[in-house]
């Protein structure tokens, strides 16, 4: 555990050493009031709206749609918000296809989105290139804020998550031989499954195997079953939404009893995977029941609007929107470059997450939570 804590300790080095090359080309604020702000802006949404995430996609569109109508209502004498709203298909191509829509044919001067790390390191180059704002909301994989100056995300990284969430749960379950598992079509998966396995590496941690699938597949019985014979301390598993109940499914009907810690397990994955999902684990941000700034009250209307608690998805969506509204609120002007400026400098600003920082990175700094499923909801690991 020492040696953990050591080598959180030096990435955190690390990451603030590298950043500094691309602070040094965000400018300090001056006073803000060079322009009238009391119009609107249009701001670029990409989403997966169809395709494989597409039920992803729209309650991300919800907790969006959300988070706006509330700002909208709270400050009528403010600059107001309006979506264009664009469909990525759920894929890095239609990312791209979008990104440009957007720029060069609506002129928005800031995108939110992409939802996964593939289509954000597909598209992100766009916005750097033509000099547009781009924040997403749900890209976790390593190094894609690091693209350029303009671009910004919500989620804490890969190699962050995998360092504390391993630090929580090593400490609790003491697994000394691991398996691991992951979908190698997906960026996020692979750099989450990678970070994993350099954080087992450093702390002595076996990895007996770590066996791949692919987006869409439905039959994980072969790689599961070689994974139980191995008989592992814990299996983790890092996977997009559509593939993860099925595969807490199968590994429940195997008779898999070693703790399952899979990435972003949300209540709506929990749901789907029915009693099987009992005892899972996940690193995640958010829990409907904390007592962060506003959340029950988000929690409570927005079930009351849309007949269902929000997840993780919607969560991080409706939390984009608000800290992009703060930097807006805090720019000198309506411009790319003013917004920038802003969102660079968002320190402990309120959230639903708690408090909500920008490092130099762009990337986001926040409390991370391990939780388990209890008696069919995810509740704190302890």
């Amino acid at each position: 555990m020492k040696s953990l804590m050591f080598i959180v300790a030096i990435a955190t080095l690390i990451i603030g050493f590298s950043a500094c090359e691309r602070i040094s080309h965000i400018t300090q604020p001056t006073t803000p009031g060079t322009e009238d702000k009391s119009g609107e802006i249009s701001i670029g949404v990409v989403l997966p709206l169809t395709g494989q995430l597409a039920s992803t996609g729209e309650r991300m569109k919800q907790g969006m749609e959300f988070a706006l109508d509330e700002i909208n209502n709270a400050q009528p004498g403010g600059t107001r918000l309006k979506f264009i709203i664009e469909d990525d298909t759920s894929t890095p191509e239609g990312a791209i296809v979008v990104f440009n829509k957007l720029i060069h044919e609506d002129g928005v001067s800031v995108i939110i989105g992409p939802a996964t790390s593939s289509a954000t390191q597909a598209a992100f180059p766009v916005a750097q290139e033509n000099q547009v704002v781009a924040i997403s909301p749900t890209s976790g994989a390593r190094g894609l804020s690091a693209i350029g100056d303009f671009v910004f995300r919500v989620p804490l990284a890969t190699d962050i998550v995998a360092l504390q969430g391993v630090e929580v749960t090593y400490a609790k379950l003491n697994y000394q031989r691991v398996a691991t598992m992951y979908n190698e079509t997906d960026f996020f998966s692979t750099d989450r499954d990678t970070a994993l396995r350099e954080t087992f590496a450093a702390i002595g941690v076996e990895v007996l195997t770590t066996e791949v699938f692919q987006s869409g597949n439905t039959d994980f019985s072969a790689q599961l079953t070689q994974i139980k014979a191995l008989e592992p301390d814990a299996i983790f598993v890092s996977a997009l939404p559509p593939e993860k109940p099925g595969i807490l499914i199968q590994a429940h009907a195997l008779g898999i009893t070693a703790p399952i810690i899979m990435s972003s397990l949300t209540s709506v994955d929990v749901a789907a995977a029915g009693t099987a999902a009992e005892g899972a684990i996940t690193f995640i941000g958010w829990l409907s029941t904390d007592d962060t700034p506003g959340n029950q009250a988000f929690v409570q209307n927005y079930n009351m609007t849309y007949g269902m608690t929000p997840d993780v998805f919607a969560v991080a969506s409706y939390t984009a929107v608000y800290i992009l509204a703060e930097a807006i609120k805090n720019a000198q002007a309506t411009d790319a470059i003013s917004i920038r400026d802003a969102l660079a400098h968002i320190r402990d600003f309120d959230t639903v997450f708690g408090k909500f920082s920008f490092n130099a990175d762009g990337d986001a700094i926040y409390e991370e939570k391990a939780l388990i499923v209890k008696d069919g909801m995810l509740q704190p690991f302890e």
